[in-house]
């Protein structure tokens, strides 16, 4: 191959601009509705791995530093370094306090975010939120479920009209939110932001890990329905589950980082053992920054249950007519950044079921360097030529249907 494919990144990640909620809810809501706010202090682990800001008014710490804060209703979350870890804030601590003005402009900035994806070789994005979580748990927890439905449109609003719109156009892929706390209102939203084009919606890996009914429990049928008919495919990043896995409340940041793919996993399973693969049977999940190279076992694995099935479920081929692994292929996508097990297992997983990402603006991503990441893993998994443009960039036009963005080789 003499040109590298340009990359097509199907998990990145926007830092919400400040004025997003202010500018956009009824007035009423914005004394309350999600703002910034600049403070001065440092930031701890608390038992249960929990972070808390301490004010620092006398600036006597020698750790305390400004820090931007988004505050709404009862929340007040400050921006620790790692969820913007590129450019000038890379190498600080990951729990260091920063602001908006020591990001790169590009974590919250349109034209700044293409030209940075034009230096890192990435042709289009799709970008998971921030403030809202990573499937809009924030919206979840708060009391006042119409103020948080509204910021829910808000943000749909904000990532189809203008994250995405004008020069974003073709480059930026909407990926919205829907209001969690009710399946119907939920399918209602996927509909309204497919009619404004948005056909990927972010959803939580394990909705039980949220307090939420389970996909096995047939609440969610309306939502996935909707998302059948819409051809909105159902994105689940890592952590959107509000729980990640550790081994102890002592336990070095490095263990849960080695750990995350355990709830991609559990999702995996979660949805080849529900049914819903065979009774939706246009309906297509993607799991980001899960990667893959755990998958051969688990697909064996739940093959030869379902081969036993009357050990374990009499009905159960009632409700899974063909083996797990079945379901796969053109419906089931996964997502790595560095995962060259997985794609050495290709033909287990599926060479068509495997996408790339750069993860922007976070502390996996190799910005500005994904070239050469993605040409190494290309060189140690063997690909060919066409299993290249796959991998880069193809599977991801085939899962997000990314020829209605003029995105079609």
């Amino acid at each position: 191959m003499t040109e590298l494919p340009r990359i097509i990144s199907v998990d990145d990640h926007i830092v919400e601009p400040p004025g997003l909620w202010q500018d956009r809810l009824p007035a009423r809501f914005r004394d309350r509705a999600p703002r910034v706010e600049r403070h001065y202090g440092f930031l701890d682990w608390e038992a249960g791995g929990k972070v808390q800001f301490h004010d620092d008014p006398d600036r006597s710490s020698p750790r305390a530093r400004w820090c931007d804060h988004w505050v709404y209703d009862d929340l007040r979350w400050p921006i620790p370094a790692g969820y913007a870890a590129v450019g000038p804030v890379r190498d600080l601590e990951a729990m260091t306090p920063i602001t908006y003005d020591e990001m790169l402009p590009g974590c919250y900035n349109q034209a700044a975010r293409i030209a940075d994806m034009d230096l890192n070789h990435v042709e289009a994005s799709l970008c998971f939120p921030t403030v809202p979580r990573f499937c809009g748990q924030t919206f979840l927890e708060r009391q006042d479920k119409e103020l948080a439905a509204l910021c829910v449109q808000a943000y749909n609003d904000w990532m189809i009209d203008e994250w995405c719109g004008g020069a974003g156009a073709g480059r930026l892929i909407p990926l919205t939110l829907v209001p969690l706390w009710d399946a119907n209102l939920a399918a209602a939203e996927v509909r309204r932001c497919a009619d404004k084009g948005s056909h990927a919606l972010a959803f939580s890996e394990i909705p039980a890990y949220l307090g939420l009914p389970s996909i096995h429990s047939g609440y969610w049928d309306p939502l996935f329905q909707a998302c059948a008919e819409t051809e909105t495919v159902v994105s689940m990043h890592i952590g959107s589950a509000s729980k990640l896995t550790t081994t102890s409340a002592d336990a070095p940041l490095v263990v849960q980082a080695a750990l995350t793919a355990q709830n991609a996993q559990s999702a995996l399973v979660d949805w080849l053992c529900s049914g819903l693969l065979a009774r939706f049977a246009d309906l297509r999940i993607a799991f980001s920054e899960g990667q893959v190279g755990w998958m051969p076992f688990l697909l064996e694995r739940l093959d030869s249950l379902w081969e036993r099935s009357d050990v374990y479920e009499k009905n159960l081929r009632d409700r899974i007519p063909e083996p797990p692994s079945s379901y796969i292929a053109g419906r089931v996508f996964g997502c790595i950044f560095d995962d060259v097990h997985g794609l050495l297992n290709r033909d287990t997983v599926g060479m068509g079921q495997i996408m790339f990402e750069t993860d922007y603006p976070h502390a996996d991503s190799a910005f500005p360097h994904s070239r050469r990441t993605a040409e190494k893993l290309v060189s140690a998994a063997g690909l060919n030529e066409h299993e290249t443009w796959q991998f880069l960039r193809g599977n991801a036009i085939e899962c997000y249907q990314l020829a209605q963005f003029g995105i079609e080789k």
